[in-house]
């Protein structure tokens, strides 16, 4: 079920209702339902997928108990390997399967082979990689005993299946949401109002500028041979709204959703294009993979504690495989590459950890050499995403040769007035959330006189019905 989807208006209200209403009889029962929404929600795109999620909760759960009664190191190793090859594998299975099959069958033919090898055109279950992940951070955290195993069954596959950020995330960690359905929630009005506020701010994102710069986007992109550098610029320049105001708005909505039902999950992006270098920019961006990847690849890889050599090859790696989790194509694993290469240059000059959290901290306006660090770490986010977006490795590479090295007016192009619209409420975006870039989001405005925020609730509520676009197309980070 889509977030931007008539079944969706009619599914969240019901579900509120009826949630709020078992609160008054026992917390089990309020945890059953969401489970039974959860799957609802998840199965109206395609139930049969729904056995994976079982099965992910059953084993993880299972292993769970089974590291709380294990003392033996070889036992517990046994356990949290079988909870690593069956996520894994299935993970592996249904995203990897035929991209893995294709690459070795073309290796085979560079080097004059003809091989036959099987394809199974395997369908990819939307929200795979993310559920896989906050599952296998519970058995790991278990595993190194920093959260005990949980024996409340219906908890966990209530934090397993909780339909606000099951598709896309925050990929969240079970010793930060599972104790959030363990104990009574109460419902709080200021909480509840505060996240339709997030969701209206990531409704806006979403419908009124990622859905209607994509049919660009789409249209540049697959046509790029025709178009001159000036055009493709202004693509992948759109595309970067594109993708950030699509997922930020995924996120906001997810965000805002789960407090209306008494939940806090974790912040997911902080304003990422006002980073001041690529470092900030990932401490910004997907927030809950980036620190997912820290925590369970960087650092047992040795993360910085093994020479600076290592400490260079654990980053490459990191970005690498998480350019590969985005997608199984090889597009992703260079643009994954790529973000890795960028932090190179930082770790030599120990600018790494440089920026805070805070930009621009007291000031309306930034100081001239941050707005040229935003703009050169713009830039190299421009680059990458022409790897991310582009159909193959060879579509990429003439993009960005056509883009760079060509005749910025050769070949056709697009009327600048076709970009105009999704230009003005980019700009727009932006302002606002330079102006907010000190909340959790957009719409956060304690203290600001109730008519001028309610003009402000009102402009973007308006401007969603008058320009946003109620096609209901997926996230984009469905398809990872």
């Amino acid at each position: 079920m889509l977030f931007n989807s008539w079944a969706f208006a009619a599914f969240l209200p019901a579900v509120f209702l009826i949630y709020w209403k078992l609160a008054a009889t026992s917390l089990r029962f309020q945890n059953l339902f969401l489970i039974a929404a959860s799957y609802l929600f998840y199965g109206w795109w395609d139930y049969r997928f729904l056995s994976l999620i079982i099965i992910s909760s059953a084993v993880d759960y299972s292993v769970g108990l089974g590291l709380a009664a294990t003392e033996g190191a070889r036992k517990r190793k046994a356990l949290l390997l079988a909870s690593l090859l069956a996520n894994l594998g299935l993970l592996g299975f249904f995203k990897y399967f035929d991209f893995f099959i294709e690459s070795f069958a073309a290796l085979l033919a560079t080097l004059g082979f003809q091989p036959n090898l099987p394809s199974l055109r395997v369908v990819l279950p939307v929200g795979i990689s993310f559920y896989t992940f906050q599952t296998l951070s519970y058995t790991i955290d278990v595993y190194r005993r920093r959260i005990p195993a949980t024996r409340d069954a219906v908890a966990f596959f209530a934090f397993v299946s909780f339909f606000p950020q099951l598709v896309a995330g925050p990929i969240e960690r079970a010793a930060s949401l599972l104790p959030q359905f363990q104990r009574r929630r109460a419902f709080d009005a200021d909480v509840a109002a505060d996240g339709l506020r997030q969701m209206l701010w990531g409704f806006f994102k979403k419908m009124v500028i990622a859905d209607n710069v994509a049919r660009h986007v789409d249209v540049i992109f697959a046509g790029s041979g025709d178009y001159g550098g000036q055009t493709l610029f202004f693509g992948v320049f759109l595309f970067a709204f594109q993708i950030y105001c699509d997922f930020s708005g995924y996120s906001d909505i997810a965000i805002g959703t789960a407090r209306l039902f008494g939940f806090s999950l974790m912040r997911n992006f902080a304003y990422p294009y006002f980073s001041r270098n690529i470092a900030e920019f990932w401490r910004r961006w997907h927030i809950s993979l980036s620190t997912w990847f820290r925590d369970y690849l960087y650092i047992p890889l040795g993360g910085s504690r093994l020479g600076a050599f290592r400490h260079h090859v654990n980053v490459i790696i990191t970005f690498t495989i998480s350019g590969l989790w985005h997608g199984a194509n090889w597009t992703f694993v260079i643009w994954g590459l790529l973000n890795g290469l960028y932090f190179i240059p930082l770790m030599w000059t120990g600018r790494r950890k440089k920026h805070g959290a805070e930009i621009a901290p007291g000031r309306v306006l930034p100081r001239l050499t941050e707005l040229a660090a935003m703009a050169v770490t713009f830039a190299a986010t421009l680059l990458a995403w022409v790897f991310f977006r582009a159909d193959s490795l060879s579509h990429a590479v003439s993009y960005l040769g056509r883009m760079l090295l060509g005749n910025p007016f050769a070949g056709e192009q697009i009327a600048r007035g076709v970009f105009v619209p999704g230009l003005t409420f980019i700009t727009a975006m932006v302002a606002v959330e330079w102006l907010q870039r000190h909340r959790q989001h957009a719409l956060e405005m304690p203290g600001v006189r109730r008519w001028i925020r309610w003009s402000i609730y009102l402009a973007v509520a308006l401007s969603i019905v008058t320009f946003g676009s109620f096609s209901q197309t997926n996230f984009i980070y469905f398809q990872f």
